[in-house]
Formats: C-alpha cells, sequence, structure tokens
C-alpha cells in the first residue's frame, strides 16, 4: 500500500437535515462530500462546499459491509488469557453479523443474564476493504486495504468457552462498535491500541505484536471468500479483555486513527 503524503480521514454521518454523507475529517470541522463510498475508494472526491462542525451532525458506522470478517487469536498473550490454541498454523476465523455493528457514541447492549453472564471487550484495529479481490497475493495485499479503523470485538466470553463455534457469543446485537472514522494512509502493521475501561487501561499493545502477518491474513482470507469494498476485516484483539457491566463506558484508542467511545447498558 502506498502511503499518502497526508493521512485523510472519511467519516460518515446523519446531517441535520436527516441525509446521510461521507466527509473528509479535518480538525473539528468536516468538509462534506456528494460521493459516495465506491466513488471515495476510487479517489473520486465531489466536494459540495458545505463545512460542518464535527459536533454538529450524528457519527454513523463508517461503512455497511457485506461482511464482518474476524481473525481470532492473532496476539500470543490473548491466546493464554482465553484459554485459545497456541501457535496454529492457520488463522481463527470468525464471522460477525451486519446486525452487531454500532457506530461511536452508541451502546452496547447487555443480553439478558439467563443468555450470558460474562461479555467482555475487545479493543482491535479493523481494515476496511477498498476494491474487489480473490485469491490476493500476499506481497499486494496491502494494495487492496482503503483504510483503518477501530473495532470493538465484543464477546460474550462464557459462551466462547462452551460453545463449538463462536456464532452465538460474538453475534448479538450491538457486538460490533466500529469508527469513528476510516483514516486513509497509515501502515496498519505498526498502530498502538489503548482500550480504557472506565478511564483505566486495560489493553495497551501494538499491531506489530500480531503471530500472522496482516498481508498473510488478507491473502489467506482471498482465498476462501472474495473481498468486496466497504468489507471489515478485524484483526483480532491484544491480551487485557475483561468483563463490563451496565454503566460502564469504553474508549479503544489507535495511533493516527482516534478514539472510539461506547457506552454499556
Amino acid at each position: 500500500m502506498k502511503l499518502q503524503q497526508k493521512t485523510q480521514k472519511f467519516v460518515r454521518y446523519q446531517h441535520p437535515n436527516n441525509n446521510i454523507y461521507y466527509g473528509i475529517l479535518d480538525g473539528n470541522e468536516i468538509i462534506q462530500l456528494s460521493s459516495n463510498f465506491n466513488e471515495i475508494v476510487n479517489d473520486e472526491l465531489k466536494y459540495d462546499g458545505i463545512i460542518l462542525k464535527y459536533n454538529e451532525v450524528k457519527i454513523l458506522e463508517p461503512v455497511i459491509p457485506s461482511k464482518i470478517v474476524n481473525f481470532g487469536w492473532t496476539y500470543a498473550a490473548h491466546v493464554k488469557e482465553t484459554g485459545g490454541i497456541e501457535n496454529l498454523k492457520e488463522p481463527f476465523l470468525f464471522l460477525k453479523p451486519q446486525s452487531s455493528i454500532i457506530p461511536d457514541q452508541a451502546e452496547i447492549i447487555l443480553p439478558p443474564r439467563e443468555l450470558t453472564n460474562q461479555v467482555e471487550l475487545e479493543g482491535e484495529v479493523a481494515l476496511i476493504i477498498g476494491k474487489r479481490g480473490k485469491n490476493i497475493k500476499e506481497e499486494d495485499a496491502l494494495d487492496y486495504v482503503f483504510g483503518c479503523t477501530i473495532f470493538n470485538d465484543v464477546t460474550a466470553r462464557d459462551l466462547t468457552r462452551k460453545d463449538p463455534q463462536f456464532t452465538r457469543g460474538k453475534g448479538f446485537d450491538t457486538f460490533g462498535p466500529l469508527g469513528p472514522c476510516i483514516a486513509k494512509g497509515i501502515d496498519p502493521t505498526n498502530l498502538r491500541i489503548v482500550t480504557s475501561l472506565n478511564g483505566k487501561v486495560v489493553q495497551d499493545a501494538n499491531t506489530n505484536q500480531m503471530t500472522f502477518s496482516i498481508p498473510f491474513l488478507i491473502s489467506w482470507i482471498s482465498k476462501v471468500m472474495t473481498l468486496e469494498p466497504g468489507d471489515v476485516l478485524a484483526m483480532g484483539s491484544p491480551a487485557g479483555s475483561c468483563p463490563m457491566k451496565s454503566g460502564d463506558t469504553v474508549v479503544v484508542e489507535v495511533e493516527h486513527i482516534g478514539k472510539l467511545c461506547n457506552y454499556v447498558k
């Protein structure tokens, strides 16, 4: 992936007129675009002359993907803390439904206690795919990445520990906070991730500590399923996953991208 001279941050939001737009984030202002997502990934930026304050709009999920692909156990310390399988020869894979996605500042709704009694946070870097790809070569993999965003892979840990697959424990509504923006022109292979729970740091790691390289993961998954523009690839959680309760505030911060803040209810 060729790095840009300057990082661009794209946000998707609801204007006070209730219409939904993409815009370029510039400090505390949004330069509104009339371009849709496909035009943006093809660098067809159409400015409509409107500039808004960030706090004047409702920030939405940065994309509505055809699929949310999650790689598990990509950090050795997280494998140990969750009782996962160490030294995997192939990535551990699961999907989340589109209905799990919520934006920055939205509420994570805890399921009833009879369904799960241990819901945990997992702060992650996520990639947004920019062009269709199948059987991608590892050396070309980063060319298929439009940009990076932040993901919280909310997990019902008691369910993933007993279910033969992770769909139920990962798939509840609101279990996929995503955003607040897509940062284009940054290197996803060297990004610091810091997650805080009620102001206390519980995760602090870097994507350079992953046991699988990001280009390898992109290439590997493209042999299984075709990647489409807007698809989300969540790169896995470092150590420090911990339970959340109603009333908690979770902030996942990734350098060069920003902060994803959500409230537990």
